[in-house]
């Protein structure tokens, strides 16, 4: 992953962690009120706890196994790499697009971030500037070529 995925995991689990006593005084609160086979307040809180609790274990898992790759030290030339900014044209429409290639967990087409073991960013992995891509996607067979990389 990118060093601003794994900042961004750390952030997240610092405040789901800072978010559990919060949970726990909502279970507590709960509690007082009465019976808890029919208290829908302590079952929506016990259910949060349990949701909580494991995005941190799995948060907690990948921070452990993650590899971070600052692609900022990568010298590939005009490469695609892992972390790699790469603008491309659709040979057939003329658009152009623009995605970095990042970690499973960090991957957002919103943000214009696709996973490394996407189609399109396989396709991409190891080609140069100038290289034209064929990409196999739902929509069909899609051919780009690589305008500009860079990692910044």
């Amino acid at each position: 992953m990118t060093p601003e995925g794994h900042t961004a995991l750390k952030e997240e689990l610092a405040r789901l962690k800072a978010e559990m006593p919060k949970i726990s005084q909502e279970i507590g609160v709960a509690r007082e009120h009465g019976d808890l086979k029919e208290n829908a307040e302590y079952h929506a809180a016990k259910e949060k706890q349990g949701m909580v609790h494991a995005r941190i274990t799995e948060i907690e898992d990948k921070l452990a196994r993650a590899e971070v790759i600052d692609p900022t030290t990568l010298d590939p030339g005009d490469k695609v790499v892992f972390g790699a900014w790469v603008d491309l044209e659709d040979i057939d429409s003329g658009k152009e697009i623009t995605y970095r290639i990042v970690g499973a967990d960090e991957a957002d087409i919103e943000a214009g971030t696709i996973s490394v073991t996407s189609p399109v960013a396989r396709s991409l992995i190891g080609r140069e500037v100038g290289d034209e891509v064929k990409v196999k996607v739902p929509g069909g067979l899609r051919t780009f070529e690589i305008v500009d990389v860079r990692f910044s």
